[in-house]
């Protein structure tokens, strides 16, 4: 199985770089902020945004056609700042996320709003995104800002378009599709784009830059939701939750398309239970195995993968392309 650490390779100078330019532009005077922030940015995942940031900079840039070398560095401080804007839009959109649900934890450890209450929660995750906004204009960026900065009403728009969804028992694939568009794979999207943005690419490179990243971000959101459904999983978060939440995503919606009127309505009375009834949680996951509905996701989710390394293919050969590559792998293959 392909791991993380392999796509990390061609890129791995850099993000020990960017690692250092993200802690170096978020501080603050006051104790509490200081806590909130040494937290947030120690706990902030697997980089995957920046990863993309990176690779789409390197792949689409003609300083880069050369040989790799290990231990180089490919990218320069305005890629670091494209990658810094688009992993801070989402830890913030993570923060209000958490406050939204109620959750008490993040990746396996304590929420922000677990450890220093709600409101202080929503306060930092506003920090979060003025303050990337604010390097971005105090550098003049002006180009990497405002392409960038409409994922925010995106993320937005998602999250309100799923609250309006949850316990809807009419959601379809079509509107299943623009929730995780907008919620997931918008940013994963803007960061490949951003990437090619971020050198100077041609319109054409980040144009496929951003098809990439949606092809990408869909997939990766798609396993997301199968994961869900899996005992096994490594997420960090409870297996079902969102038949908890009633949350109708592609698993039960393959489902729901093949099965009779009366099935139907079978099911979404089950959905309507999960909330309170661990049984109807039980029976629609074991429907959903039974009957197909993670192998038929998995097919449309393979559907994705297989426009992003399409767009991949038209790049020539490259340490950065094989990262990407194998990265489509990662997101189709991880099981966390």
């Amino acid at each position: 199985m392909v791991t993380l650490d392999s796509i990390r390779t061609p890129i791995a100078a850099d993000l020990v770089a960017f690692e250092e330019f993200l802690r170096s532009r978020f501080s603050s005077d006051g104790k509490l902020m200081s806590e909130m922030l040494e937290y947030v940015l120690t706990t902030h995942g697997k980089n995957i945004r920046p990863i993309i940031v990176m690779l789409a900079s390197a792949l689409t840039s003609s300083a880069n056609l050369r040989e790799w070398k290990e231990g180089e560095r490919c990218c320069t401080k305005r890629t670091y700042l494209a990658a810094l804007m688009v992993e801070m839009l989402h830890t913030a959109s993570l923060i209000h996320d958490d406050v939204i649900d109620n959750s008490d934890t993040r990746r396996g450890r304590p929420s922000i709003n677990a450890l220093w209450q709600s409101r202080n929660a929503v306060v930092l995750g506003d920090y979060l995104l003025a303050r990337t906004m604010s390097l971005g204009m105090e550098s003049a960026q002006y180009d990497l800002v405002s392409h960038i900065v409409g994922s925010v009403a995106t993320l937005c728009e998602g999250e309100i378009l799923q609250s309006q969804h949850t316990g809807d028992k009419s959601t379809t694939r079509a509107s299943y599709l623009e929730i995780i568009y907008k919620k997931t794979a918008s940013l994963i999207s803007v960061s490949a784009s951003a990437g090619a943005v971020s050198i100077g690419a041609s319109r054409e490179d980040v144009e496929q830059m951003r098809r990439f990243g949606e092809a990408l971000g869909m997939a990766f959101q798609i396993q997301d939701d199968i994961l869900d459904y899996s005992r096994c999983s490594k997420t960090g978060k409870p297996a079902n939750n969102d038949l908890r939440e009633g949350k109708i995503t592609l698993p039960l919606i393959e489902v729901l398309e093949q099965c009779s009127s009366a099935e139907r309505l079978q099911l979404l009375d089950k959905l309507s239970q999960c909330a309170t009834d661990e049984s109807a949680v039980d029976f629609l996951q074991g429907v959903v195995e039974a009957t197909g509905g993670l192998a038929m996701a998995a097919r449309t989710m393979r559907t994705y993968i297989d426009r992003a390394t399409a767009i991949l293919a038209r790049y020539a050969d490259s340490p950065y392309r094989t990262a990407l590559v194998n990265l489509c792998a990662f997101v189709a293959e991880r099981d966390r």
